[in-house]
């Protein structure tokens, strides 16, 4: 798996996933659509993890530089 993604675009997934998992875990949102945060929150933090977004593959589109 070649890099796709910038730092910048790392750290903004890896925010946004902590608070989606937060979000269910403190309770303010339930049910199904709080399972399927917490799968997107996951989802996001392993792309931020190895710097690779399957979906920038496909569409031939990367935020890194070089």
């Amino acid at each position: 798996m070649k890099r796709n993604m910038s730092n910048i675009d790392r750290l903004i997934r890896a925010i946004i996933a902590v608070l989606l998992v937060y979000l269910y875990i403190g309770g303010l949102v339930t049910g199904a659509f709080g399972i399927i945060l917490v799968v997107l929150g996951v989802i996001l933090l392993i792309t931020s993890v190895l710097g690779f977004c399957p979906i920038y593959a496909l569409l031939k589109f990367s935020t890194r530089k070089g």
